[in-house]
């Protein structure tokens, strides 16, 4: 059992329809036809969206996003036409919404893999695979592997489990020539990040993408991109392998909720609880740091008030 612990109510705008709730974007449509996303500050973990929200959440991963585009954008062009709010929209939408063209999504998250860990390491550890890529002997939690690799998973509903799927099953899902261009991509954008992270004291672990094409069948990166909801983001001068990285991301959620602190049952039925106050100071923390850290500006939110 999973999903919302308590689904919201999305917010009624004129002239914007609304289509998807997701776990922690709503998805709208103008009169025009382009798509409006507004990244909430909803958390989620282990295929849970918390009751507990993270202030500000939402408004880093919409203005880290729309830097990452500015320096991919001679790689890959993405899916952002505005960031002007919709006429009519609240004023707490301001800061975390994108107006975006509507693409024809693959319907493949393509991640990117440097270093083991998470679900990769738990299939290596089985294996000595990662979505049937064999890996050398010796690797531990936090290896950097000997090079990048493109481990795409299905994408499930909110509540379900993303699925690592190999590259063949993504070139009989998508056709040859689709997955070529998908893991292409995917690497290069990688290795760019990863090198702008590096020269910034940043280890990106490992990240994962969405792509659809446009109307003139481009490739065009959508929703997120090298966010600390949608990578691992390990500060180099701590890395040490053999054990859990520090991060600034969602991962110091992911600890406490299995920590004994929180009293909650992974394998059970009963949905995770709040998040205590001092575990959503320090997360805030941490994805704004990310974001400090990475584009080299103060975080300010004081300008959306």
């Amino acid at each position: 059992m999973s999903g919302f612990v308590e689904k919201p109510e999305p917010v009624q705008v004129p002239g914007l329809i609304h289509l998807h709730t997701g776990k922690v974007r709503d998805l709208y449509r103008d009169e025009e036809g382009n798509l409006v996303m507004v990244a909430s500050d909803r958390m989620s973990a282990f295929d849970w969206v918390l009751p507990t929200e993270i202030p500000d959440k939402g408004r880093v991963l919409t203005q880290l996003s729309l830097w990452w585009f500015d320096q991919l954008a001679d790689l890959v062009p993405n899916h952002v036409i505005s960031t002007e709010l919709p006429a009519g929209a609240p004023a707490d939408w301001a800061g975390r919404t994108l107006i975006c063209q509507s693409l024809d999504m693959v319907p493949v998250e393509c991640v990117a893999r440097g270093y083991l860990t998470g679900s990769g390491l738990a299939e290596y550890n089985q294996t000595r695979t990662v979505c049937g890529l064999a890996l050398p002997e010796g690797l531990v939690d936090g290896s950097e592997l000997p090079a990048p690799i493109f481990t795409p998973a299905a994408k499930a509903e909110v509540g379900e489990h993303d699925e690592n799927v190999s590259y063949e099953e993504v070139a009989r899902t998508t056709g040859a020539e689709t997955a070529a261009l998908l893991r292409q991509a995917t690497l290069a954008v990688y290795g760019r990040a990863r090198d702008i992270a590096r020269d910034r004291g940043i280890i990106l672990a490992d990240t994962k993408f969405e792509f659809g094409f446009g109307q003139d069948g481009t490739l065009v990166a959508a929703d997120e991109v090298l966010t600390p909801d949608s990578s691992r983001f390990w500060p180099a001068d701590q890395w040490e392998p053999g054990r859990t990285q520090p991060s600034f991301d969602k991962q110091f959620v992911r600890n406490w909720l299995t920590s004994p602190a929180s009293g909650w049952d992974r394998t059970g039925e009963l949905p995770p609880p709040a998040l205590p106050q001092e575990v959503v100071d320090q997360t805030r923390a941490k994805y704004i740091e990310a974001y400090e850290r990475l584009t080299g500006h103060t975080w300010s939110a004081d300008i959306w008030s």
